[in-house]
């Protein structure tokens, strides 16, 4: 009997590889599938102006009919859309580290590092960097990877994408009650930007959506705490696909 597909989409600036720490975990069980959205790690540059939509459909080939799809952070808005615009391609949905319906506080924040990110690339960065791993004893090597793979991105094609990233869910908002397969949302009881009570919005705004909070995690929670991610993934689709 063949397994089940999982379809993991990263997110911003980054590429497939921050998912290998769960991958190990989670392809005993599931056959993994981690693509470079757009723009992205192996992917060409995308344009100035790209939508999500645009994003969306150019990841949309790599997503088996009836494939559990979990999207973390952009990955997230992504795969929300692709569950919304393409019936029948998501069994699940699964959104980690996910914004919601940004206040216009958080609105006005993420804008702020969107400005920096145009200034100054390598401040940028390095503020992405203590935001995600600020005191969660994540080791070197897999903060250097991040920054490694931060830096390597082309700077154009990264802004046309944070911006998307800062400005989307507001476009996603309305037609989220839209959203009917079982659906989770996932993020760290520390996570300064994607924060519990956006993932409490998410969950309350699709109809068959639950919130699990992960004590002690921050934003990277596939890269800080692997094991948890995967045990909240693997019963949420154990218990509603019945796999």
């Amino acid at each position: 009997m063949s397994k089940p597909t999982l379809v993991l989409l990263h997110g911003v600036g980054l590429d497939h590889t921050m998912w290998e720490p769960a991958a190990v975990l989670l392809s005993d069980r599931f056959t993994v599938l981690t693509p470079d959205l757009p723009g992205h790690g192996t992917r060409p540059p995308v344009r100035d102006g790209i939508t999500l939509a645009e994003l969306a459909d150019g990841i949309a080939a790599t997503v088996p009919p009836g494939a559990h799809l979990v999207g973390f952070s952009l990955g997230a808005l992504v795969a929300q859309h692709l569950a919304l615009h393409h019936p029948g391609r998501a069994a699940t949905l699964t959104s980690v580290s996910s914004v919601c319906r940004r206040t216009p506080q958080e609105r006005a924040a993420v804008l702020a590092r969107l400005r920096t990110a145009e200034t100054d690339g390598a401040a940028s960065a390095a503020a992405s960097l203590e935001r995600w791993y600020a005191g969660t004893g994540v080791g070197p090597e897999p903060v250097a990877r991040t920054e490694a793979v931060l830096r390597a991105n082309d700077h154009g094609s990264f802004l046309a994408c944070y911006r998307v990233f800062a400005t989307a869910d507001a476009e996603l908002a309305p037609r989220l009650g839209e959203i009917t397969v079982p659906a989770l949302a996932v993020t760290g009881e520390d996570d300064p930007g994607s924060t519990p009570a956006m993932t409490h919005r998410l969950a309350a705004a699709l109809p068959d959506c639950r919130a699990v909070i992960v004590p002690r995690a921050r934003h990277m929670l596939p890269v800080q705490r692997p094991r948890a991610f995967a045990d909240a993934l693997t019963h949420f689709i154990g218990e509603r696909a019945h796999v």
